[in-house]
């Protein structure tokens, strides 16, 4: 075991360059390998920087601490902004007494009650356990967004703990640096740290909220062309940080985090856009982070986890966190279930480690000699909450009531006599449904047949926000416009992913035009490429039915469509239930195979025929079973082929 300073890299050190590539590498495989683990990436990342720091030298300590903490603090500036984004004031709305008591009244106490541990139990000194305390106030929008997608909680549970997590985490930093100036500064009177905690507050809301809305006048006034705006928000956001730094030390993450909630609230046009662009860097700057900051520990500082730090890990997550929820929302008006699993939630992110590896050094220079614990203790209490908090949150959640299961049911936007009639065959099946239209009077029909429905436009922001989509997995838009239902196809790409939102099939007098849009523009086309929402509507008034029958090895696809062909090729195949329950939509440009105890849902000609046909169907398969029982060797069923049932010259299958 050799010391920090004379740890020998593994040949020569790399070059700056070549240094980038190995932490960018390193960290998106980190990424990939956590979501096909289905492990929190954290976890995978920490465990990256510890190989390729301390195991293996690859990565070498930095000589320049303070320049490394600079750069730290510009990616987690970033990353913070992004978070702010996420917060919207409409959440407030239902959430406001317990997001109150959360971010007014949680961070004094659980900066209290975790030094109280720190001191007592890690055995750390009052100075550097003080510190602690305040940089444990953070959980961060770097663990807890990933975790609210992978939980599906409800929007109330989920808005709790996303403004718990972005809110808390610039406040938990002014809070480690009042103390640390506090011990370390010329003068140790509480009114002149409080006094540097106001300035910091104030210069952090003025600059970040100016800052944010003169971004939004000159983005919606065509100051800035559109390819230069996302470059030029990453830049604004980097000189608020700066700017505010200027004023008050580290009062920048507070500044940039309402930056990120002004900018995510404006109604600006490319807002989704920002968003997005924002989302990837932030993924790659914590990739790079999450790599560097733990490549920068040594065995000697390995070394100092005890049993004592050990055992304050333990009492943070099981007394700390769940004592400060029950005393902060004692009176508030969060739910049982809701304290539950707030008392339990509390992962720690990169603002954390980052605050830790900033003042772990500048305290053992100020003489605090277990400074020195500060960091690996940090990436110790990391790597325990990350792992159990995230293995544990969906089940939890699920046995409280407060997330949905796995989406499997469909979306369909425009309410019409065939998708109403769509949605009662999906219900007979139990498969989850919903119509969404801006028309009352159009819902009528739905409302009637005991069709779950939501009143409103799905494009816009009220509607976005009503709109329950996390029971849903795919999107149907079959109204009568085939450029709305485009439009609404892309605007949901992100909620139900595109190879999930379908739309009917364009009309004569749009096809040539949509000639023009290629498939990154529109939904897939569902049932068939003819399937436009008028032809359906006919159909229905003519008195096509939507049936289902449910396909066995001695009668399977073959069998089944030659049936159906026989008294009318014109059918169509909707979709299909998988033997496991899940619901697929079908598309003649997204195929699927259609087996043994798959069971096919299809739009049939006129109800005396479509009897005539299942009578037909179900008697071919009893006497196909009675063969079955004497013959051996079942062969498994064909793929669905060919842009209708009817049709031929088309392969391929998903």
């Amino acid at each position: 075991m050799t010391a920090r300073g004379a740890r020998a890299p593994l040949g020569h050190a790399p070059a700056m360059a070549t240094l980038l590539l190995i932490v960018l590498t390193a960290g998106l495989a980190s990424q990939w390998l956590a979501w096909q683990l289905k492990l929190p990436a954290i976890v995978i990342l920490i465990a990256a920087g510890l190989l390729l720091g301390p195991v293996s030298g690859v990565i070498p300590p930095s000589h320049s601490p303070r320049e490394l903490s600079g750069l730290i603090g510009l990616g987690v500036a970033i990353i913070l902004f992004e978070g702010g984004m996420y917060l919207k004031l409409r959440e407030l709305r239902e959430t406001w007494g317990g997001v109150g008591v959360l971010v007014l009244l949680g961070p004094p106490l659980a900066w209290s009650m975790g030094a109280w541990a720190a001191h007592y139990v890690a055995g750390l000194s009052w100075p550097v356990a003080i510190v602690l305390g305040a940089i444990l106030v953070v959980t961060g929008p770097t663990v807890i967004l990933p975790l609210l997608r992978q939980a599906r909680l409800n929007r109330r549970t989920a808005a709790l703990l996303k403004w718990e997590a972005i809110a808390n985490d610039p406040m938990g930093v002014l809070l480690a640096v009042m103390s640390f100036q506090y011990f370390t500064g010329p003068s140790t009177q509480l009114s002149a740290s409080l006094q540097n905690l106001g300035i910091a507050l104030a210069a952090g809301a003025v600059i970040g909220g100016a800052g944010g809305w003169l971004t939004g006048w000159l983005f919606r006034r065509g100051a800035v062309p559109v390819h230069l705006k996302a470059p030029i928000l990453m830049v604004l956001v980097l000189a608020v940080y700066w700017l505010t730094n200027l004023v008050r030390n580290e009062a920048g993450l507070l500044a940039v985090t309402l930056m990120g909630m002004v900018i995510g609230n404006l109604q600006l046009v490319e807002r989704q856009a920002l968003q997005t662009f924002q989302e990837n860097l932030a993924a790659v700057l914590l990739s790079v982070l999450f790599i560097v900051i733990p490549a920068q520990l040594d065995w000697q500082h390995l070394a100092l986890i005890d049993w004592r730090a050990l055992l304050f890990v333990l009492v943070l997550m099981f007394l700390v966190r769940p004592i400060t929820i029950a005393i902060v929302t004692l009176l508030a008006p969060v739910s049982y279930e809701d304290k539950r699993l707030l008392a339990w939630i509390a992962p720690r992110g990169i603002v954390a480690a980052a605050t830790a590896g900033l003042f772990g050094p500048a305290l053992v220079e100020a003489g605090h000699a277990d400074a020195d614990k500060l960091l690996p203790l940090m990436f110790l209490i990391i790597f325990a909450t990350v792992l159990a908090h995230g293995l544990t949150i969906r089940p939890l959640a699920l046995r409280l009531k407060l997330a949905v299961p796995e989406g499997n049911g469909l979306l369909i936007v425009g309410a019409s006599d065939f998708t109403v009639a769509l949605a009662q065959a999906l219900q007979r099946l139990q498969i989850e449904v919903q119509i969404v239209d801006g028309s009352w009077s159009q819902l009528k029909a739905a409302r009637m047949a005991g069709v779950p429905v939501h009143y409103a436009e799905v494009l816009s922001e009220e509607g976005e926000h009503g709109l329950d989509t996390r029971r849903l997995s795919h999107l149907l838009c079959a109204t009568d416009n085939d450029f709305y239902n485009a439009l609404v196809c892309k605007a949901q790409d992100d909620a139900f992913g595109h190879h999930r939102t379908f739309q009917t099939a364009t009309h004569d007098a749009s096809a040539a035009e949509f000639k023009r849009l290629s498939i990154d523009s529109r939904g897939y086309f569902a049932f068939a490429r003819d399937a436009s929402s008028t032809l359906l509507a006919t159909r229905v008034a003519e008195g096509w039915a939507i049936l289902n029958t449910r396909l066995t090895e001695s009668h399977g696809w073959d069998a089944f469509k030659r049936r159906l062909d026989e008294s009318d090729p014109d059918w169509l195949l909707l979709g299909g239930i998988s033997p496991k329950g899940v619901f697929r939509l079908y598309s003649p440009e997204q195929r699927f195979r259609l087996e043994a105890d798959w069971t096919a849902i299809y739009f049939a000609p006129p109800a005396g025929r479509a009897l005539k046909i299942a009578k037909a169907v179900a008697e071919a398969a009893a006497s196909a079973a009675v063969r079955a029982a004497t013959e051996a060797g079942a062969s498994a069923a064909p793929s669905y082929q060919g842009r209708s049932p009817g049709s031929a010259g088309e392969t391929g299958e998903v």
